[in-house]
Order: structure tokens, then sequence, then C-alpha cells
């Protein structure tokens, strides 16, 4: 028997050994998985590495001689940091590229579709090789996509109207960026902002309050509930107390060319990006 035992503890460390090997190995392809996953689910809103790189060769090529390496090179514009005279979409930008400017200030370029894909690309990333180059749509279009199928403005108050149960969205576009305001939309949860995040709250009375969390201190809260009213509760006087980790809005359902169009609506509130 003391054989016996004797081998089976010698044996051990192998059979613990292989056991962790084969769960690192499954860890392992699920993160794999889970991150391909996570990519495949943005692959469609937006440009390629590989995309970028090319666009920066391109630019450094055509563009840089005016704008500069920087992109700041033209009074009023600022390619690397998103900002323009007036709110582009992607097309917009495509647009102006190969027919210029009037006046002669910017002559049109005769390039390939991958090589203007490109320079668009690198413009969204920033001018940094290892960004996110989110796609910009159409504003007009995102719109009526936030007022109607979107179903955006049922929440949320854009420059004095319509309803406070979400955060006012009157300036996201100098707040926020479009990678930003894409990851909103598409991973809610992943997100939101600890102040605004949705609580519940039972009095001493037996009373139930819900609503949008818009600060705290250790002694009070102050919320928007789901009537629209603001209130300030004292927390002594709570017996309940819930702050919940899941956002009230939902992942979109928008196709990726509507996305671009929302974000590029996004985009024109409050700013020039």
């Amino acid at each position: 028997m003391r054989v016996m035992v004797s081998k089976i503890r010698h044996r051990m460390p192998s059979f613990i050994s292989l056991s962790i090997f084969w769960l690192s190995a499954f860890l392992l392809l699920l993160t794999t998985t889970e991150q391909s996953l996570a990519q495949s689910a943005y692959a469609d809103h937006q440009y390629t590495s590989e995309d970028i790189e090319a666009g920066s060769r391109v630019y450094v090529a055509e563009c840089a001689l005016c704008h500069q390496r920087s992109g700041s090179g033209v009074d009023g514009v600022d390619l690397r940091l998103g900002q323009f005279r007036r709110p582009l979409s992607d097309n917009d930008l495509r647009e102006v590229i190969t027919t210029g400017v009037s006046n002669g200030r910017m002559p049109g370029l005769d390039l390939r579709q991958d090589e203007l894909d490109g320079i668009v690309a690198y413009i969204r990333a920033g001018f940094d090789p290892s960004g996110v180059a989110v796609r910009v749509g159409d504003a007009a279009s995102g719109q009526m996509l936030f007022e109607g199928e979107g179903q955006c403005s049922t929440c949320h108050r854009v420059n004095g109207e319509g309803p406070y149960l979400a955060p006012d969205l009157s300036d996201i576009g100098v707040v926020r960026t479009p990678a930003a305001l894409q990851r909103t939309l598409l991973e809610p949860s992943s997100a939101l902002l600890p102040i605004n995040r949705p609580v519940r709250a039972v009095t001493r009375d037996g009373q139930t309050i819900r609503g949008r969390r818009l600060n705290e201190d250790t002694y009070t809260v102050q919320l928007i509930d789901s009537e629209e009213r603001l209130l300030s509760l004292i927390k002594s006087d709570l017996v309940e107390y819930e702050v919940s980790e899941n956002p009230t809005m939902e992942p979109t359902t928008l196709s990726s060319d509507e996305v671009a169009d929302l974000i590029g609506y996004l985009l024109t509130l409050g700013g020039l990006r």
C-alpha cells in the first residue's frame, strides 16, 4: 500500500501540471474567441489597420506639403483632430479630396479608390497608424435616425428639446470622439459613466423611486426620476439604495451604415469634428 501511495504521490504533480496546461489552453482560447467576436462586431464600422497605414503614406506624398505632417497647416482646419470648417462625412472628405476646393486653394487629386479610402482612414484615426478609424456617415440621415427609427430622441435631450430620461447630448460632439460614440452605441455597458447609472431607492414609508443618478455624496443623492422630476434624497431616510451596473440603453440594432450616419449627426452637436 505504501508503494502504491508513493507512486500516486509521484504521479500527482504530472497530472496537476497537465490539468493546469489544458485549463490555461482553454482560457486562452476563450479569451481569443471573445476578442475575435468583439473585433468582428466592430469590423463593419471601422477601417482596417492596413487602410490607415496605406493612407499615411499617401497623405505624406500628396497632402503634407500644404496641410503639413501635423495636419494643421491650413487655417481653420486640423485634420489630426478631425476639425474642419464644417462637419464632413467620409463621402464629403472623398469629394473634397478628389474635386478640390474652389478658387484654386486646393487642387483635386487623382487617386485610386484604395488610396482615397486610406487617406480618409488615416484622418479618422487621428494620424495614428495604430489608432481606431471609425466610419462617419451623413449627418442629415443621422438626424432622421436620431429622431425616428433609432428612437434616441425618446430619452435624450438636444438643444433644449426632448426628455431628461437620459443624458443631454447637446454638446456631445465636442466631448466624445467618434470611437467613443461608436462604443456607446455598440456596447453601452462599456461606456456608461458612473454618474449616469440607473438607481433604485426605497424610502421609509415604502415608496420606490427609480431614476438616473446626477450627483451623490456621503449623505445625499440627486437624481431625475422616471417622471422627469429632479429629486434630492437623504440616504439616512432610505431603507434600500441600489446603483445598477447595467445601462437602460440596449446595444443598437441599426446597420453599420446607419450607425455611421448617426455618429455623423452626433458629431455636429456642439462641435466641428
